[in-house]
């Protein structure tokens, strides 16, 4: 890991950044931001930019949410890792047990007692979320429900929780390749498998009936979760 400070902002990265990138990386965190496709009404915000020498980007702004959004909004209070490098760091070992995340490049901060924080992450080609297919194109979302329900698997046995995995944090990208996205607060799991399981099909289930989406959503993830070896 390389820990480069330039202009106040403070780059955490593994790759062999310049510091012209890096610096097009802050003026990414001056751009408007969207909404995030990967959310169900969720309060993601995005970038999207081309860096030299590395292509399409996606840069992650992190809000808060609740009541504290209206008087600070992005803004934390630190303590220990920042968000963005907690992230980063849990999407580095997610890819190294061969799950489908977008691929980490930087993270970022700037502040001491409070900060904002930003991740820098490569670009999914042509992003269409589970939730949006669901309603779309059946057929091709069943055929990336099957991919998604793997990928949950792997995260369940290497005791991953993604606290909130949901049909709009599921992605799919050209050739159908399907990308779990929105680590944010993941966390090594210690406790029980039964548990995490149980987990991850309420918090799934829950956005399912809330965006009123088809419950063969829901009906798939139970059946694909049944059979783990507890």
């Amino acid at each position: 890991m390389i820990v480069k400070t330039i202009d106040a902002y403070r780059f955490g990265y593994s790759l062999n950044l310049t510091e012209t990138q890096l610096r097009a990386f802050i003026s990414c965190f001056q751009q408007p931001t969207t909404s995030s496709f990967s959310t169900l009404g969720g309060r993601a915000s995005i970038a999207l930019s081309e860096v030299s020498g590395i292509g399409d980007v996606a840069i992650k702004f992190y809000t808060r949410g609740g009541l504290i959004r209206y008087f600070i909004k992005q803004r934390y209070l630190k303590w220990g890792k920042t968000r963005a490098q907690r992230e980063y760091d849990l999407l580095q070992l997610v890819r190294k047990l061969g799950i489908n995340v977008p691929e980490p490049i930087a993270y970022a901060c700037r502040g001491h007692l409070f900060y904002r924080a930003w991740l820098v992450s490569r670009q999914i080609p042509q992003p269409e979320s589970l939730a949006h297919l669901a309603n779309l194109d059946p057929d091709r979302c069943e055929i990336a429900m099957k991919s998604a329900i793997e990928q949950i698997i792997k995260l369940i046995k290497n005791q991953i929780a993604h606290i909130d995995l949901h049909p709009g944090n599921v992605v799919v990208g050209q050739e159908n390749r399907v990308f779990l996205v929105d680590f944010d607060k993941g966390y090594i799991y210690r406790g029980h498998t039964d548990t995490l399981i149980h987990r991850y099909l309420t918090r799934w289930h829950r956005a399912v009936v809330k965006h009123r989406l088809p419950i063969m959503l829901s009906d798939m993830l139970r059946e694909g979760l049944h059979n783990i070896r507890r």
